[in-house]
């Protein structure tokens, strides 16, 4: 969408949020921009110990160094946050889980798993609204002060980090039990901010909609009620309803899906490697078959989605994942790793012409790949 009709869009929504019953947060009003505060309060030195904490993060092996990807998401940021715009600094992250969080003194840290989940730029600034509205709120100070009185502190701290979090979640969840409010809160801002700024609001409640889908999936079941890593968020289904609710007050917007998807098209297969190494295959198919069946001509959904049902290797999931992995080369354009799997199957199947003819295959797609010397072996063996 062009600029001109991006602003205008944003005009639009911005002018029908007066106020009235049942809006996102109509009586919110966006505080002016924060002053530093005096490092010999709680805040300040929060602050202090977050500044070291994003000067780790710039050298972090994790951090994603794409100027142009950062810049983009910035820009919508900005979009979101006014004129608190030059206080709020991103951080892309390579890690595979959905995530995104935002510390006192400005820093945010966005997730590649959450990145690979959202379908449009509407959804990202749905969760990047609601961290900014956290932040707008000083939510973290609140939190800070909770720790501190629980003597966790050390977890608090790892709330904002990216090495050993999964580790220390349920400390976190019993830690800051009571943040429901805030979660609250930080929604119905996040839906305003993303409304004023020209996106639908409508895809707010999608996000939550995909991950309960991703959620069903699991034997576990609403990770809200099972799993430490959302229990201090409201259930997803219910987040799902009021966000869906509060956004029909809303007027339409823009979603860029086009957008978002070319300037993340470079990272696909990476974030897709990357979950699917997070080994929880039935939350992973079901994402994996949801995205196949938004974009049907993308083969690396379909090669991904194969790769989960061999690792798996239920009774049928091997035919499972040779079927796809033949509809992901049908395709055009599929990763080399296709063929390896294929092969890797038919290794498995005593099914020496076919293996070879995979590997093969491979190794022209990706003569550098690196488990190149593993293959030539497998193929020494057969003869080849």
């Amino acid at each position: 969408m062009r600029r001109r009709q991006f602003l205008a869009a944003a005009c639009a929504a911005s002018a029908g949020l007066a106020p009235g019953p049942g809006r996102a947060e109509d009586a919110w009003v966006m505080p002016p921009r924060m002053e530093r505060p005096d490092v010999a309060t709680d805040e300040g030195g929060l602050w202090a110990l977050m500044d070291r904490e994003e000067a780790k993060l710039r050298r972090s092996p994790f951090a994603i160094r794409d100027a142009e990807l950062r810049s983009y998401v910035q820009e919508i940021i900005c979009r979101l946050a006014g004129d608190h715009c030059p206080d709020v600094r991103v951080y892309l992250v390579r890690n595979r889980y959905f995530n995104a969080n935002m510390a006192p003194n400005g820093m945010m840290q966005v997730w590649s798993g959450l990145m690979l989940r959202v379908d449009n730029e509407a959804q990202l600034a749905a969760v990047l609204g609601h961290e900014i509205g956290h932040y707008l709120q000083r939510h973290s100070i609140d939190t800070f002060r909770d720790a501190r009185s629980r003597s966790a502190f050390g977890v608090f701290l790892g709330m904002f980090g990216v090495i050993g979090l999964v580790g220390q979640l349920a400390s976190v969840a019993g830690a800051f039990a009571n943040s429901r409010g805030n979660e609250l809160q930080a929604d119905r801002i996040g839906l305003s901010l993303m409304s004023k700024a020209g996106y639908d609001p409508a895809e707010a409640a999608k996000v939550w909609e995909n991950l309960l889908l991703e959620a069903k999936a699991n034997p576990a079941g609403d990770p809200t009620k099972n799993s430490p890593m959302f229990a201090t968020h409201p259930p997803m289904a219910d987040r799902k309803d009021t966000l869906a609710q509060l956004a029909a007050a809303l007027p339409r917007g823009v979603t860029n899906e086009k957008t978002w998807q070319e300037k993340t098209a470079p990272y696909r297969r990476e974030w897709l490697n990357e979950e699917v190494k997070r080994g929880q295959f039935e939350e992973s198919i079901a994402l994996l078959s949801r995205l196949m069946q938004r974009s049907p001509e993308q083969p690396d959904f379909v090669c991904a989605r194969a790769d989960v049902y061999r690792m798996r290797s239920s009774d049928t999931d091997l035919n499972a994942a040779l079927a796809d992995y033949q509809a992901a080369i049908a395709l055009g354009g599929e990763p080399p790793e296709a063929h390896r799997g294929m092969g890797m199957i038919y290794r498995q199947r005593d099914q020496p012409a076919e293996t070879k003819k995979s590997f093969t295959r491979y190794l022209q797609l990706a003569p550098e790949a690196p488990d190149s010397a593993m293959i030539k072996n497998y193929l020494e063996e057969l003869g080849a």
